[in-house]
């Protein structure tokens, strides 16, 4: 495929850059499949995927690899004959591909997106066009997307990259995830992002495709290509800072409510919820009696208002007593003349 044609007087390669190009689409795809990566019907050329206004871009290559962890991944192939904006505008394209709705989405969220455009982030994944394309990722954000660099230099791959990192800045990128414990979250959000990577031909030739020779944008280091395309720092960590910072704010506010918890002024001791909410709740307060007693006092003070109330009953119901000054006969004679 690759038919290397010399200038006789210069020694310089010549020859059709389309055959070039073709050639290390085939090396990527072999190098990848040579380490384990993907098998021989995992692979497809020339895929397109055609964008809302009618223009198609079209994959250089589509490796589907479930078994290694890398259920599908769009790699394009640049022998530096492109401009590094034209490698931006590709990935702007594939951002906006993965942000199309499926053709069988409900009415109501076809015209929420036609209405606000960024309606669409609230939009699930599994419910836009890529995902009737291509299977899950298992990981968060759209496809993700690998530059294969090949014959050129280091220089050169560095000036790229670094063109990618600050002009696709919003199409690679994570976000801040937007919660209550905004301060305690350092996780990122990935769901909207195109996850990037990078390498070189030449370093899948020499070391292979299952060593660490690839790079994601915005990390430094190499990695393998499934630790590349994880998140350490995405849903899993923002999960556990999560939960870990609503822990420490039931606690922070269980403090603060204990510290504010009334103290009976009669025996000293703490109230009990059950007397706290009685003696503050509007429909309870007018009937708990001294707010400043707890309710061990409070049910001590109820029972004695009690007992003197039916001390004060059973004294009014006694008929008075006789008289001591006065003899038996005496009232009897008395009653004798009367009568």
């Amino acid at each position: 495929m690759r038919k290397q044609d010399y200038d006789p007087d210069t020694g310089e390669v010549l020859g059709g850059g389309y055959d070039d190009h073709a050639a290390a689409v085939t090396s990527t795809a072999a190098e990848l499949h040579r380490a384990g990566i993907g098998h021989l019907l995992g692979f497809e050329t020339e895929v397109p995927h055609r964008l809302g206004s009618g223009y198609v871009q079209r994959a250089d290559l589509v490796m589907r690899a479930s078994a290694s962890g890398v259920p599908v991944l769009l790699l394009e192939i640049d022998r530096r004959t492109e401009d590094a904006h034209e490698l931006v505008h590709k990935l702007r394209r594939y951002w906006e591909w993965g942000r199309l709705l499926a053709p069988d989405a409900d009415k109501h969220t076809v015209d929420l997106v036609r209405s606000r455009p960024d309606a669409i982030e609230d939009v699930g994944h599994e419910k836009r066009l890529w995902r009737r394309v291509y299977p899950p990722t298992g990981r968060e954000g759209l496809v993700p997307l690998a530059f294969v660099f090949a014959d050129t230099t280091k220089a050169k791959v560095d000036n790229t990259v670094q063109v990618l990192e600050e002009a696709g800045r919003r199409y690679w990128a994570p976000r801040r995830h937007e919660s209550y414990y905004r301060e305690a979250i350092t996780a990122k959000d990935y769901s909207q992002a195109v996850p990037v990577v990078f390498t070189t031909l030449e370093q899948l030739t020499e070391h292979g495709a299952d060593a660490a020779v690839w790079r994601r944008l915005g990390r430094t280091g190499e990695q393998t290509l499934a630790a590349a395309l994880d998140n350490p720092d995405g849903d899993v960590l923002f999960r556990d800072q999560e939960a870990r910072a609503d822990a420490e704010d039931k606690r922070r506010r269980a403090a603060e409510r204990e510290a504010q918890r009334p103290v009976c002024k009669r025996c000293g001791a703490k109230f009990t919820d059950e007397r706290w909410e009685e003696i503050t709740m509007h429909r309870t307060a007018w009937q708990a009696g001294e707010p400043s007693v707890c309710g061990p006092c409070h049910a001590d003070d109820v029972a004695r208002e009690e007992a003197a109330a039916e001390a004060a009953r059973i004294q009014a119901a006694t008929p008075p007593e006789p008289e001591h000054d006065q003899e038996p006969g005496k009232l009897r004679g008395l009653f004798r003349r009367r009568s």
